[in-house]
């Protein structure tokens, strides 16, 4: 059985983002504070103001698994998952599928990508940043 991410109320709005390939965080309007993933309030001061911000699709790597269960149709397994600290917003941490030549490595430089499965998901690649083309949000699949 393949799964696929379930959009909820508070992260709706940032697949639809990433199917546009715009890569964005919340802010919060009162104190600033920078969260990912998406939550209706603010994890400093719970405030239920804030807003999109867009940054750069870049980080480093923190960790990553291989996972051996397919939760998209039609992905080959095994497959890596990696788990990156984005370069603009140090606190939040962003998971997707790894797209290099070979295994990741811990502090890697890492740029996103998207790959569009269907016409209503939209998913995150990361690829070294030292072998990627000139046009990474040109790409619309990897497989």
């Amino acid at each position: 059985m393949a799964y696929r991410p379930e959009p909820d109320r508070d992260s709706r709005e940032w697949w639809e983002r990433i199917a546009r390939h715009e890569f964005a965080v919340q802010r919060c309007d009162i104190c600033g504070t920078t969260r990912f993933p998406a939550r209706a309030f603010c994890p400093a001061c719970r405030s239920e103001a804030w807003h999109w911000q867009d940054v750069e699709p870049e980080g480093r790597v923190e960790s990553w698994i291989v996972n051996h269960q397919a939760f998209v149709p039609g992905r080959r397994q095994p497959y890596v998952v990696v788990m990156v600290r984005l370069a603009a917003v140090p606190g939040c941490l962003v998971y997707g599928n790894w797209h290099g030549e070979r295994p990741p490595e811990p502090g890697e430089r890492v740029r996103a990508s998207f790959d569009r499965i269907d016409e209503t998901l939209t998913l995150v690649n990361w690829t070294p940043a030292g072998s990627l083309d000139p046009h990474p949000h040109q790409r619309t699949s990897f497989r």
